[in-house]
């Protein structure tokens, strides 16, 4: 049985980027002072080895685009930051979840996380279930997230529930409007926590937070911060 968080994370999308530029620095630092208990970004891995965070994995001119993986750091644009960069401007008092869209990417980016930040804070999410039970077999200090949509479950919310539980998966993350209380529940019976990302307006937001989910994912730091204080 897990125990719900309470307070919820408040997981900023892309850092703040409602305000600032996303995925940068200033947008992840802004996150945190506004209240933010939580930060989320994608990783990557450069040709070189090192880890950065950005939303699509590419760079480059529009029609000379390339994967950051046959990028070095040292030609990517100077707004995407390392997450070792991250972790020297913003410390490591923070639950960081990290898309890790590149299953390829997981082993290095496990590696940055264990040299600068705190595994047990790190939530490291990937849509595909058969991806991220691989994933438990090679680390057993972070966090996993599976992503997915009701819609997408063959096994059904009970099932997936069970399967999570069984194969050491420590979270579900779904869009908001499939969460219920009902669904919240058979996820915590079984020891998995429950997400809820794409909450973005206040009525979405408090919905969501009134299911008992465990963290919540948005673009407006501040409105994920005042719901979770509306709670108290």
């Amino acid at each position: 049985m897990t125990v719900p968080r309470v307070p919820p994370i408040t997981f900023a999308h892309r850092g703040a980027m409602a305000r600032e530029r996303e995925n940068t620095l200033p947008a992840f630092e802004l996150a945190l002072r506004l209240g933010a208990s939580g930060l989320e970004s994608d990783a990557w891995v450069t040709s070189d080895g090192v880890v950065v965070l950005d939303h699509d994995g590419v760079v480059g001119p529009r029609f000379g685009r390339r994967p950051i993986a046959q990028v070095p750091r040292s030609q990517l644009p100077a707004h995407v930051p390392s997450l070792a960069e991250l972790y020297a401007a913003c410390g490591t008092d923070f639950e960081l979840s990290l898309d890790v869209k590149d299953p390829a990417a997981f082993e290095p980016v496990v590696a940055a996380v264990r040299a600068g930040g705190d595994p047990g804070r790190t939530w490291l999410c990937h849509p595909s279930l058969s991806v991220v039970t691989r994933w438990r077999a090679l680390a057993s200090d972070v966090r996993l997230v599976d992503s997915t949509r009701v819609s997408r479950l063959q096994d059904g919310v009970r099932g997936r529930a069970r399967t999570l539980a069984d194969r050491g998966i420590d979270a579900v993350n779904l869009h908001w409007l499939d969460w219920t209380p009902i669904y919240v529940n058979l996820f915590h019976e079984v020891g998995v926590h429950a997400f809820g990302w794409d909450a973005q307006s206040r009525s979405s937001i408090d919905r969501l937070l009134a299911t008992g989910v465990d963290a919540v994912y948005g673009n407006h730091v501040d409105r994920l911060v005042a719901a979770v204080a509306r709670l108290s």
